[in-house]
């Protein structure tokens, strides 16, 4: 810490901190040996206080003669507090379970800064923009952690992480309920005006929570209750579209829904904008029949469906002098594949187009870059008889398009698959599997189980042994976290669903210790709950393997794109019958072959690696009886 010594006169003294007076300041920059760039801060003709951007504290000086008794200068670089979010609808407060990351480590877009659990599950909660942990402010194992509690203090360089070495909590809660001095000439302050509501009835405001870790707005899909309807404890009052998916938001205690301020359809509204109201009685409903919240109006309403656009009317032809075309380049044009490609998609001349590789070759940038050079103006001429105008082309078709709107689900899917391709360096290892055990297997089990009412599927054996390969090689069961490469002694498989919203991982927790009904059980609960739209939070988020099967639609192999942080993602065709070399009279068999695709992050698994993963892989399902070992 920065030590200030300054010489004070006997008539100055140092005081308790206060706000900064509103009259007329300057601050100035002036090097003091051994110190650093010091701020000196001018009220009328006198310095008053003296602070260093290095230190988090500031010097108060009493200066006789001014207006104020006190100034401060309090200099706490820029920073984030970081509040408690509600991670499950019903959430009050939380324990902070275990914090992922140290003081002054840096924290990646999309990465785990804490776990905490909550009334339903222990959840991941991840911070959205790259930043450095400055101070933690909750530690680990506080319990009855109120939602909307700063946790801990964040800021955009690791420089700035000094100067919350001595911040506390409770050093925040003092700085933010400091109250500034009021200058005798100002007028008082006029009376808050009354609360919208304060001559109704007892009742109960409804606000958008947040019900998943990233959730800042939401899209009010669906009410399940009309005005005037009772609710009772555990119904379900209205379906939210959050960036994760479609959740239900259910009732906690009984009432009627009074008011309805948040119709269907609304998009992108805050949390903890009021969506309705709920009283105690019956009676009180019609009470709130013209009831405005304030606020409430700024919300946006469904925007209508966008009309097709009209062709616009072709301008009348101009007389106009060609431009001379641009002198082509002499000799060999050099390009890329791509660049020539898209030149002739475009219609480009490359003779026109200037390269900016090396020896001026052309690349994709410089084609989509490229501005054709316009017409020179004509030169004024005599004028010539006027000729027959040309037929204006026929306009483009009403109705040739739709405008879909797009989906806080499809947004955050675009956003995350985006970074992955962008940020992990992917690469992709493919095998064919023999599954003829594995298909003589299934109806012999599905004939066993038939009378419970469970049916078998192929991608439960696929579940089944990539969890238990990922227990022989636990490297392909890691995540990348920057400063460690995480190896989890758990396997949660992550299974991707195709909703009407866009796609979603529902997780088999611990499938390598369940058998294959549980996992079947799972699988088919999940992914019912999945495409109705009732997931919960913690039904989707975390997993620690991905499995992503296109085997039923055809599908012969594909490569999927890794869901981070996780490290690696299985992509699975569909089986095939093939003719394979035997020793036998025929000399062949006909075998069933399923080819999968494992997409690695090379930061964590390397070739050889994802090679040995397969060939565990492989074994299981070639040979299911293994499976039982």
């Amino acid at each position: 810490m920065l030590r200030l010594i300054l010489r004070l006169r006997p008539s100055s003294g140092l005081r308790c901190p206060r706000a900064l007076p509103a009259g007329p300041a300057a601050l100035s920059s002036r090097s003091v040996p051994g110190t650093g760039a010091l701020r000196r801060l001018h009220c009328g003709s006198r310095t008053v206080c003296w602070s260093s951007g290095l230190s988090n504290r500031a010097v108060l000086l009493r200066c006789p003669g001014l207006s104020c008794q006190s100034v401060r200068f309090y200099c706490l670089p820029p920073h984030q507090k970081v509040e408690l979010p509600a991670l499950s609808p019903t959430m009050q407060t939380g324990t902070i379970a275990r914090w992922e990351k140290k003081e002054g480590e840096r924290i990646g877009e999309g990465e785990l800064i804490a776990e905490v659990e909550t009334d339903k599950a222990t959840v991941g909660f991840e911070m959205m923009e790259e930043c450095y942990l400055a101070k933690i402010l909750v530690p680990e194992g506080t319990r009855d952690v109120s939602i909307g509690a700063v946790i801990c203090i964040t800021v955009d360089s690791p420089e700035l992480v000094a100067a919350f070495k001595d911040v506390t909590l409770e050093s925040l809660q003092a700085a933010g309920a400091s109250p500034s001095p009021v200058a005798s000439s100002s007028p008082p302050p006029a009376a808050a005006p009354a609360a919208p509501g304060s001559s109704y009835p007892t009742h109960m405001k409804v606000t958008l929570p947040a019900l998943s870790p990233t959730m800042t707005v939401g899209t009010v899909q669906r009410w399940e209750k009309k005005v005037g309807e009772k609710l009772s404890e555990g119904d379900l009052l209205a379906e939210i579209e959050t960036d994760k998916a479609t959740i239900g938001f259910e009732v906690q205690e009984e009432g009627y829904l009074a008011k309805i301020m948040v119709p269907e359809g609304t998009r992108d509204v805050p949390l903890g904008v009021p969506l309705c109201i709920i009283v105690e009685r019956e009676s009180d409903i019609a009470a709130f029949k013209d009831y405005v919240e304030t606020g409430v109006t700024d919300v946006a309403a469904p925007p209508p469906a966008p009309a097709p656009a009209a062709a616009p009317a072709a301008p009348s032809p101009a007389p106009a002098a060609a431009a001379p075309p641009a002198a082509p380049r002499k000799g060999r044009v050099f390009a890329s594949p791509l660049a020539k490609k898209l030149a002739a998609d475009k219609g480009i001349d490359l003779a026109q187009v200037s390269g900016s590789g090396p020896d001026g070759r052309i690349t994709r940038k410089d084609i989509d870059s490229f501005v054709p050079p316009k017409a020179a103006p004509a030169v004024a001429a005599a004028p010539a008889p006027a000729a027959a105008a040309p037929a204006a082309p026929p306009a483009a078709a009403a109705g040739t398009f739709t405008d879909v709107p797009i989906s806080n689900i499809r947004k955050v899917i675009a956003q995350r698959l985006m970074q992955s391709k962008q940020t992990i360096p992917h690469y992709y290892l493919s095998v064919d599997v023999n599954m003829d055990q594995v298909i003589e297997l299934r109806q012999e089990l599905n004939a066993e189980v038939k009378a419970q009412n469970i049916k078998l599927s192929v991608n439960d054996f696929i579940i089944k042994a990539s969890a238990l390969a990922c227990l022989k090689v636990p490297e392909c069961n890691s995540s990348w976290l920057d400063t460690v490469i995480r190896q989890n002694h758990v396997v949660d498989v992550s299974v991707a669903v195709s909703t009407a919203n866009g796609l979603i991982t529902p997780i088999v927790f611990n499938a390598h210790t369940k058998g294959l009904v549980g996992i079947s059980s799972d699988v088919s609960a999940l992914a019912a709950k999945a495409r109705d739209g009732k997931l919960q939070p913690h039904e989707f988020q975390g997993g620690t393997f991905t499995i992503s099967n296109l085997g039923m639609f055809g599908v012969k192999n594909f490569s999927a794109i890794i869901n981070p942080p996780q490290s690696c993602i299985l992509a699975v065709g569909g089986s095939e019958k093939r003719l394979m070399p035997a020793d036998n009279e025929k000399g062949f068999d006909v075998a069933s072959m399923m080819s999968v695709t494992l997409s690695c992050d090379h930061r964590v698994v390397d070739g050889a690696v994802g090679a040995q993963w397969l060939a565990e892989f492989r074994k299981f399902l070639e040979k299911p009886v293994t499976m039982l070992l």
